[in-house]
């Protein structure tokens, strides 16, 4: 997910003026880790696990998250299981090898860090026909257990989302009826100093904690992946959530300079340009053009209880006016304190909800603000703004969205992994890691990252390289019409497709969305030619 900058990058003057108020506009604990907590200590040593049934592995290493923290060395060993759920009423088969393959360092030759994965393979295909999908969320400082748990693995997380009964106190895992299993192999792997992934000394985990080391990881990671797997001539797609995203776009381009073609990448809930994001500074300092139309589909939904019949189109007016009329007047609001006319604060108003005075006074209204104008009393969340709760409440402290199904996913992490992947460990799968204070946001010589040229770099590299963007309408960290604005300096064309969905940043939570873009997905794998 979208995150602030470090501690130790440089700050542009009179934008990022306080490090604790950009945290907290930009932290998104769901998929990002984070939390108010320090970086993780090393664990105390517990007995070592014993594995007692075949393909298991007791895994004896005590993995830490700490900052200076580095395994003396690695094993590649992994727990591999043989599995089957009932897919469209029918069995499929697969394989679920958990464990670790360490990546090597594209310049030197030498291991820098152990990374814990869970890979999923099927079908009879050979190698350089059956697509093979990296999956990572973001954070930074978060492990994969959304998109692994909650997305397109072959079990998944049953929550009920978006509704505000929590799910019960022994969440249910299920068979997958949107798993992306049947169409291509998938590998979930977590960043270092999250999950069990680790570096290898003398690397420390903090020595990966920016853009450009975690990118450069990821990279010889799946380099590895491919060749232990003789997966080289396997269509290779990237998988990405939130900071994922930009990760992604790094990425890619690295992995096509070592020569590694990737023949898509998949950004659910972008922020590929954080210099774009007005959630991301102190209020005041950008414009939050690309945050309208969310406010007008979270206004919406509140004041009728459903979208209306007009949904559509009224999105597209609010897009017409934002790059319109706002945004001119946002500009001179932002530069010089001109007031705005009466005829845009009043349309402001009828879109949002929120009053004429507020807008009159606050023009480039950050999420935040929204979030505590729109409804009095009540508590919004960030990543699903559908999700509401009183203030005060249990399920209002802190994001209701998140504090839905948050217990849940790490709850049930380690039980899968011991009980149907046969994977056990010393030490507590990191499911979350709070690396904010001490990551890198420095990128190709700017404080921010803004990878919309790294993924031009990896697509002119690669021609046949195809995009697809998904995001949720009722997402107040990555809000879609930004990802819209930030992908349309890479052209128009039929290499970039967007889809946008009534839901939030995991917009996969939700039962019927998932669905639907199971069927965009699919379309997508198959309108990407393989070439040998």
């Amino acid at each position: 997910m979208a995150t602030p900058p470090s501690a130790q990058a440089p700050r542009r003057a009179g934008s990022l003026s306080s490090l604790a108020s950009a945290l907290l506009a930009a932290t998104l604990a769901a998929c990002g880790g984070g939390g108010d907590s320090a970086p993780a200590a090393a664990p105390a040593p517990q007995p070592p696990p014993v594995a007692t049934l075949p393909g298991s592995y007791a895994d004896p290493v005590v993995y830490s998250g700490a900052a200076t923290a580095s395994l003396t060395a690695a094993e590649e060993r992994a727990a591999t299981v043989a599995a089957r759920i009932t897919l469209d009423g029918r069995p499929l088969d697969y394989t679920a090898t958990t464990g670790h393959l360490t990546a090597t360092d594209l310049a030197t030759g030498q291991p820098a860090a152990s990374f814990f994965y869970v890979a999923y393979t099927a079908g009879a295909q050979p190698a350089a026909q059956r697509p093979l999908t990296f999956f990572y969320n973001g954070g930074p400082g978060s492990a994969s257990i959304w998109l692994h748990l909650g997305a397109f693995g072959p079990r998944r997380l049953a929550t009920g989302f978006p509704s505000t009964e929590p799910p019960p106190a022994t969440p249910q895992l299920v068979d997958n009826q949107e798993t992306l299993l049947d169409h291509s192999d998938l590998v979930f792997v977590d960043a270092i100093g999250t999950g069990y992934s680790q570096a290898i000394s003398p690397r420390t985990n903090a020595q990966f904690w920016g853009v450009d080391q975690d990118a450069a990881a990821f990279r010889d990671f799946v380099r590895r992946y491919l060749a232990a797997n003789n997966r080289q001539a396997s269509p290779v797609y990237l998988f990405g959530e939130s900071y994922g995203a930009p990760r992604t776009a790094v990425l890619s381009n690295l992995l096509e300079s070592a020569g590694v073609r990737v023949a898509g990448v998949m950004l659910q809930s972008a922020a590929m340009n954080y210099n774009s994001n007005c959630g991301v500074f102190d209020p005041g300092q950008l414009s939050c053009e690309g945050y309208l139309p969310s406010y007008a589909a979270v206004s919406a939904y509140h004041q009728n209880g459903s979208l209306p019949t007009d949904f559509s189109s009224l999105l597209q007016q609010v897009r017409d006016f934002a790059a319109g009329a706002y945004r001119s007047e946002v500009g001179a609001f932002l530069a010089s304190g001109t007031p705005p006319s009466d005829a845009t604060v009043t349309q402001l108003a009828a879109y949002t909800g929120v009053p004429t005075l507020s807008w009159r006074q606050d023009l480039s209204m950050v999420p935040g603000a929204y979030r505590a104008r729109l409804l009095p009393g009540q508590v919004i969340g960030r990543y699903d703004a559908r999700v509401k709760a009183p203030g005060g409440s249990a399920l209002g402290n802190g994001d209701p969205s998140i504090n839905l199904v948050g217990n849940a996913f790490v709850s049930t992490i380690g039980t899968y992994l011991k009980d149907e992947l046969r994977y056990t460990a010393t030490t507590p799968y990191l499911s979350s890691n709070n690396v904010l204070n001490l990551w890198s946001f420095t990128h190709d010589g700017k404080p921010l990252p803004d990878t919309i040229p790294d993924l031009a770099a990896a697509m002119t590299l690669n021609p046949a390289l195809k995009v697809i963007a998904m995001s949720g309408y009722h997402d107040l960290a990555t809000p879609f019409y930004q990802t819209e604005l930030d992908l349309a300096r890479l052209g128009a064309g039929a290499s970039i497709q967007i889809r946008n969905y009534n839901s939030g940043h995991m917009s996969y939570l939700d039962d019927s969305v998932r669905r639907l873009q199971k069927a965009d997905l699919r379309a997508f794998y198959n309108s990407v030619s393989v070439a040998p």
